[in-house]
């Protein structure tokens, strides 16, 4: 077993061991064979043994299991095979890896919002690229982008004008505050620099449609970047307002690390692109999905609140002893006064440039526990005027159980592309083992009584007999 980062001599401040040489004896005698950083097996391993702290026989044993490891990697043959220069040259930036890159990034776009069908854009439209990520070729590349190349992003902007070159450009504002003196952890945010407002407002007016690329910089979100706001930061909001006073059409290509709140101004604008942290060919598959060489797919991987006092909001959450009905009275409920209790947009949504329709569910169960198969079959139909690729996700509740169950938990899904007017039968099959939980018997078995299941905008329920 290899530690993390320093977490070895991380024992410490967790108040664990009182220095490294205790850190460093109590990690090696817990299993953990390598010591990554830290240097606690280095300085104080031999000493541990030498003093009897620390059996000989146990450090053989994890030297052993290192060696065995770096043998089946062939590190004794060739220490430097993972360190090719000739590989590394025939490698990097190879044609096949940025199209696998561009591929990738646009099937990971979310489309949120698209009202009156804004997107997608005629290659023709005068389109205006606004934003203070509009041309960042840095930000798409992640937390992690210190291991890159810098500025290698294909920037938005650059994604846009390849298709349509007389694409209009504006940044409207910084993000950041650029200052030497300030570190990439500790971030200023642009809270008065309005200079370039003026100039943005000119180009969206003059434009069909404006692009507004927003979000987050890629310094704000990843290992040790915590938020309590997660709202546009700096002037970007006032940005968008300022954009939207001169034209309505506005594209909203939402940059970010985690889901954001977006509910103040969600509904104000047509059209949202959740474009997450894209990597090397971020500004092309935008432009992809922006001009319809590609039709969004992509499902939300983690819900997004409507509030930060939702927060944690989850799809697969436990009932509370007081649900609130979807009708009636929400008096003595578990609610919120001045909010919905449902995500603004929830886990597993996406929106497509076409529609599916589904019907004919049908649920049949064979065997008694614990060898029930289950088998769901959906016919997913392409109703609208593309082809295009639906995730079809089934949702299963288990209403009645010795433990109290999540209201839904997705077991599982498959992305089908499907062509104009075309249908097809998506079939699923689960096993006992795939309803199984920790229940009150304290270990993982499957409970006979009566299931729900949902698939798309389906529902059906289902039982299970026999013994767990």
């Amino acid at each position: 077993m290899l530690s993390d980062w320093r977490s070895i001599d991380q024992l410490i401040p967790h108040g664990v061991a009182a220095d490294k040489r205790e850190a460093a004896r109590l990690a090696i005698m817990a299993g953990c064979d390598m010591d990554m950083v830290s240097l606690c097996y280095t300085d104080h391993l031999v000493d541990l043994v030498r003093s009897g702290e620390v059996p000989e026989a146990l450090v053989d044993d994890a030297v052993q299991r290192v060696l065995r490891v770096k043998y089946k990697l062939g590190l004794f043959e060739d220490p430097y095979r993972y360190s090719d220069e000739a590989r590394e040259a025939e490698t990097l930036g190879k044609a096949a890896h940025h199209e696998a890159a561009r591929e990738a990034a646009r099937r990971s776009i979310v489309l949120l919002r698209n009202q009156d069908d804004l997107l997608p854009l005629d290659k023709a439209t005068r389109v205006a690229v606004i934003g203070p990520l509009a041309d960042d070729k840095d930000s798409p590349l992640g937390n992690w982008r210190a291991q890159a190349i810098p500025d290698s992003a294909v920037s938005l902007l650059e994604g846009v004008r390849a298709v349509n070159p007389e694409t209009l450009f504006a940044k409207g504002c910084e993000l950041l505050i650029k200052n030497d003196s300030v570190t990439k952890s500790d971030l200023v945010f642009n809270l008065n620099d309005r200079s370039g407002f003026a100039g943005a407002k000119r180009i969206a007016a003059a434009a069909d449609v404006v692009l507004l690329a927003i979000g987050e910089n890629a310094y704000e979100s990843g290992e040790a970047r915590s938020k309590t706001n997660l709202e546009l930061k700096g002037l970007q909001l006032e940005l968008l307002d300022e954009i939207l006073s001169v034209n309505p059409n506005v594209v909203v290509v939402l940059s970010h690390g985690r889901p954001m709140v977006i509910s103040s101004w969600a509904e104000r604008v047509p059209a949202i692109l959740a474009t997450w942290q894209l990597g090397s060919q971020s500004g092309h598959a935008i432009a992809d999905v922006v001009f319809g060489d590609y039709n969004p797919s992509g499902r939300l991987p983690m819900s997004f609140p409507r509030s930060q006092g939702q927060i944690p909001v989850y799809y697969n959450h436990l009932n509370t002893g007081r649900p609130a009905p979807e009708e009636g009275s929400l008096k003595h409920t578990a609610h919120y006064l001045d909010e919905a209790n449902d995500p603004l947009y929830p886990f597993g949504y996406g929106l497509s440039y076409t529609e599916f329709a589904y019907s004919s569910l049908t649920v049949d169960v064979s065997g008694t526990l614990p060898d029930t198969v289950v088998e769901v079959n959906i016919e997913v139909t392409n109703t609208g005027e593309r082809d295009g690729e639906e995730v079809v996700q089934l949702y299963i509740n288990d209403p009645v159980a010795s433990r109290a169950r999540p209201v839904r938990e997705l077991k599982r899904f498959r992305k089908v592309l499907l062509r104009q007017d075309e249908s097809q039968t998506v079939t699923f099959r689960l096993t006992a083992e795939d309803l199984a939980f920790w229940t009150i018997n304290r270990r993982m078995e499957t409970e006979p009584g009566d299931f729900k299941l949902w698939v798309g905008d389906l529902q059906d329920e289902f039982l299970i007999t026999g013994r767990p």
